[in-house]
């Protein structure tokens, strides 16, 4: 078979033979259908996110698309391995799955899940999040923050916030149900929120605290920070009268804070929702044999990568 493989920290993916997966244990080897290019799936390819584990050669692909032997057509979730899903074949933990229904798009649900996954879990396990609530998404102009904003309506947010840096990129998400759009520069507009999915962190999501909070009516109703992304640092300065001087509750959602029962057990609805078509997914489908140009390419658009199917035995032959 194919596969992605990462030789060692900072390389590019490199498109080779691969041996095929032996099934041991309780996994079973898969056909990968599709498999997203998350940030997730760099991070941890390059060492850079915390479950890392920094085993190389490596084919990336943290979850993805795959048909089983029974023709089942799965949704799966892989925990940390050396093999993951930018391969023709992979192995999985079979619960770490969900099988999805038929007639179901690999592409659009490969792209879909992670991203979507952030907020989803946050919001449902995470915190108790109530409809009615008022929310903020920092970073919605990127794939999960413009997932945020769908799923917070569809959880029954009465107000959602989109902020970002870029305001032309804002403006369209008022279609995606966005009720109002800000920059940065005009935090203190949302200074009366209840809940905040933060996609950025760094120095701007610390500036951001007390402009929110000396502006906000009642120090004293509770704001909920929850920290999912950190595109604008790792770390972040936060004042200590942030937290002194208002009811502020930061917390994190991510792998370790939330168990993986409970993620897997919001798939199936997260599936079903991106199925009919309740959450809006931008995708870009990729052959698997260009990855390394994947890799690297910058757009606005979910990269999904597609294993090739093998050619007919006379196809190299007639040059087709």
């Amino acid at each position: 078979m194919h596969a992605a493989v990462i030789p060692e920290a900072g390389a590019p993916p490199v498109y080779q033979d691969h041996p095929d997966p032996t099934e041991r244990h309780d996994e079973l080897a898969v056909e990968v259908l599709a498999a997203g290019l998350h940030h997730l799936t760099r991070a941890k390819a390059n060492g850079s996110h915390y479950s890392g584990k920094g085993m190389y050669p490596l084919v990336p692909g943290v979850d993805g698309v795959v048909r089983d032997k029974e023709g089942n057509v799965r949704y799966v979730v892989l925990d940390d391995t050396a093999l993951g899903t930018f391969a023709d074949r992979t192995l999985i933990d079979p619960r770490r799955s969900v099988i999805l229904p038929d007639g179901v798009d690999p592409v659009r649900i490969a792209a879909a899940m992670n991203p979507a996954m952030s907020s989803w879990v946050a919001l449902r396990r995470r915190v108790e999040f109530r409809a009615g609530q008022r929310v903020l998404v920092l970073g919605a102009t990127g794939n999960a923050g413009r997932m945020a904003v769908q799923i917070a309506k569809l959880f029954g947010a009465a107000h959602v916030i989109a902020a970002g840096r870029d305001a032309a990129r804002l403006r369209a998400l008022t279609a995606l149900g966005a009720d109002e759009t800000i920059t940065f520069d005009e935090i203190s507009r949302a200074a009366d929120v209840d809940v905040v999915i933060d996609y950025v962190w760094g120095e701007p999501a610390a500036g951001a605290l007390i402009p929110m909070l000396t502006a906000r009516a009642d120090r004293a109703v509770p704001l909920t920070w929850i920290q999912i992304g950190s595109i604008a640092g790792q770390s972040a300065p936060i004042p200590s009268a942030a937290l002194r001087s208002a009811r502020l509750q930061i917390v994190g959602s991510g792998i370790g804070s939330v168990p993986a029962r409970d993620i897997l057990a919001e798939l199936p609805e997260l599936a079903s929702a991106v199925t009919a078509g309740a959450i809006d997914v931008r995708v870009r489908a990729v052959p698997l044999p260009q990855v390394a140009q994947a890799w690297t390419d910058e757009t606005e658009d979910r990269i999904v990568l597609v294993p090739q199917p093998p050619r007919a035995a006379g196809d190299a032959a007639s040059g087709s």
